[in-house]
């Protein structure tokens, strides 16, 4: 008999689950405070529990997590919150929590969750408090996606493997690469990236491992490169997929042996560095076409981070623009807000550069704007892939927004006869949304058949 502990101030949610997760040969119980949670985990023992964040009290679910792991090491601890970032992540992951959910959470994902929690113990506590725990500027986002690559950034913090980072141009690649040196054990040493797309290959040689004096004209010193400056830190290879077959050669020699050696010199220099490479090509594809080293990249993919294109994580630009726009008005001495239509705009916008490309839309914007307030009319000035506004008149006889929601919502509940359970998941939301919802419209779901 499996037992499991459900935490969360709301009622509705903590029976809700239950019924999710109820099967043959599991038991529960709730707490809908802290205390009581923590009451209960010190007078028996569970398998799982399964608490939110955020409590709405002094004790929050990471404070259930680290009691409850104090209590019973081998039990299994589920955080859930609707406000993901990734030091909560990190929190969590080092405070032993088996797996961190965001909300709305998807039903399918929660029971395959549950179910590899009650069949394998949860990972140990890290004791990791000399780190530096400090944030990484523009790593910013709470929906899902960015949940994920918290989570993995997490794990690869305190593991020593290298780690490749995979995504598109322009989504932060950087940004999650710095973010897993400056939360684990390297964190107080150097971190050095080097974009090899960038630099001849030639030079990238000597730029990578460094020269001897006399070793090509121009070279009056000794110089050294980015693996030995980065000595006991962390090297970011950006781009790697652009590297030859030839120099790859090197790179799995520094991996494999910890050496370098530099151009024009008689003998190697050992280094301890932690390689973390980048890209936005397919080096899968890039070995079977022969064009990237097989054994190269088994030895950088160790540990793979993917991160998710803009567009596969719209509900986030609100968020990235409050603080594009925060930035720019600070550097630029302005003080520019963005009215909601323009905000609805950049949100359903295909972003092909990501956050990049975001982030100079938004300076533009601040730069150019005629007034306080940066309104729809002003966006295609800046953004030309944006059209011009259209007329209103055209969607005069259209009903409001609010209405076609409301309509939305009852249709699906007649369609599956008032089975709130199943409306939520036909919507793709969580049963407490639902009620809110109904809550809004004035529809009174205590009656099945409504």
């Amino acid at each position: 008999m499996h037992r499991i502990l459900i935490v969360d101030d709301d009622h509705e949610t903590c029976r809700f689950m239950a019924e999710l997760l109820e099967q043959p040969g599991r038991e529960f119980e709730v707490a809908y405070d802290p205390d009581t949670a923590l009451a209960l985990a010190r007078s028996k023992p569970f398998d799982l529990v399964i608490s939110d964040i955020n409590l709405n009290a002094s004790i929050s679910g990471l404070d259930v997590l680290r009691a409850f792991k104090a209590a019973n090491p081998g039990g299994a601890v589920v955080l859930i919150s609707g406000f993901g970032t990734l030091e909560t992540a990190i929190d969590a992951v080092r405070a032993g929590a088996f797996d961190y959910i965001s909300k709305p959470f998807n039903i399918g994902e929660v029971k395959t969750i549950v179910e590899r929690a009650l069949k394998q113990p949860a990972a140990p506590p890290v004791d990791r408090a000399q780190m530096r725990e400090a944030g990484v500027p523009g790593l910013i986002g709470r929906t899902a996606p960015m949940l994920d690559v918290y989570k993995q950034i997490a794990r690869a913090a305190d593991a020593m493997a290298p780690v490749l980072v995979v995504g598109e141009s322009g989504t932060g690649k950087e940004l999650v690469a710095r973010a897993i040196h400056s939360h684990g054990g390297r964190a107080t040493r150097p971190f050095v990236p080097i974009n090899c797309g960038a630099i001849t290959e030639t030079l990238l040689e000597s730029e990578l491992f460094g020269h001897a004096r006399g070793s090509f004209t121009g070279a009056v010193a000794d110089a050294k490169g980015i693996f030995e400056q980065a000595n006991g830190g962390t090297v970011l290879l950006d781009e790697i997929g652009e590297t030859s077959p030839a120099l790859q050669v090197k790179l799995l020699r520094v991996i494999e042996e910890g050496e370098v050696r530099p151009v024009g010199a008689s003998r190697p220099v050992k280094v301890d560095v932690r390689v973390i490479a980048s890209t936005n090509i397919d080096l899968q594809r890039s070995v079977a076409e022969q064009r990237f080293r097989q054994d190269l990249y088994y030895r950088l993919s160790v540990i793979v981070i993917h991160v998710p294109p803009l567009r596969e994580r719209r509900a986030d630009i609100p968020l990235l623009v409050e603080q594009f726009l925060a930035n720019a008005c600070g550097r630029l001495g302005r003080r520019v807000d963005i009215a909601p239509a323009a905000m609805d705009m950049l949100v359903r916008h295909t972003w092909v550069g990501n956050v990049r490309e975001l982030e100079n839309a938004v300076e533009r914007l601040v730069l150019f704007s005629r007034g306080a307030v940066v309104d729809v009319a002003d966006l295609p000035a800046v953004m030309p892939s944006v059209p011009a506004p259209i007329e209103h008149h055209l969607f005069e006889d259209l009903p409001p927004l609010d209405e076609i929601e409301r309509r939305y919502l009852v249709h699906v509940l007649e369609a599956v006869r008032g089975n709130r359970t199943r409306a939520a998941e036909v919507m793709g939301i969580d049963r407490r949304t639902l009620y809110r919802m109904a809550e809004r419209f004035g529809i009174d779901l205590k009656d099945e058949t409504t």
